[in-house]
């Protein structure tokens, strides 16, 4: 059995758990949630918690059990408060803006780097460098914040690029001229 699996999942106050079967559907005030448990494995709510149990002793089958609980948890964080990825965009004019469900950002390349936002996320962009995803599902929010990352990676010489707030660069040395 997992060690992480057999840990229960606290449910806050604002969040409802349904289970149905194999699927799972939990709503806050972030949003609603949803998803399919693999073979094998069940979830119950018992005191306001949701319990998680593997039929089975094989490897994969514990292994999905701790996957489980895990993506449950994460989910019903999500719906109580949502998960926020921050960016930073440095370089001489990179700038981006936000329209709609579109971020737009120019990067120094010859065209504009187009982005679509899925609905259930939100993006705010302030001071045309900051950029900030937030959103219910884990998930959505660092693959977006990843897809916006690598649009252009901050680069070792300049430090120019896209990069997490906070996160450290290891600059090179040019080019030494003779």
């Amino acid at each position: 059995m997992s060690r992480i699996g057999r840990q229960p999942v606290e449910i806050p106050a604002r969040v409802k758990v349904a289970i149905q079967g194999q699927q799972i559907a939990v709503e806050g005030p972030q949003g609603k949630l949803s998803w399919t448990l693999p073979v094998n494995i069940t979830a119950a709510v018992e005191d306001n918690k949701v319990k998680v149990k593997a039929n089975g002793d094989t490897r994969q089958i514990k292994a999905l059990h701790g996957l489980s609980r895990s993506l449950i948890n994460n989910m019903v964080k999500g719906a109580a408060t949502a998960y926020r990825k921050d960016l930073e965009i440095q370089g001489v004019g990179f700038k981006a803006a936000i329209q709609g469900q579109t971020l737009t950002m120019n990067l120094g390349y010859s065209h504009p780097v187009i982005i679509t936002v899925p609905k259930t996320v939100k993006v705010v962009v302030a001071d045309n460098t900051k950029i900030s995803v937030e959103g219910p599902d884990k998930q959505l929010v660092g693959e977006l914040a990843a897809r916006i990352r690598r649009a252009y990676p901050p680069e070792p010489y300049k430090g120019k690029g896209v990069r997490y707030v906070g996160e450290q660069v290891r600059r090179k040395e040019g080019k030494k001229v003779a």
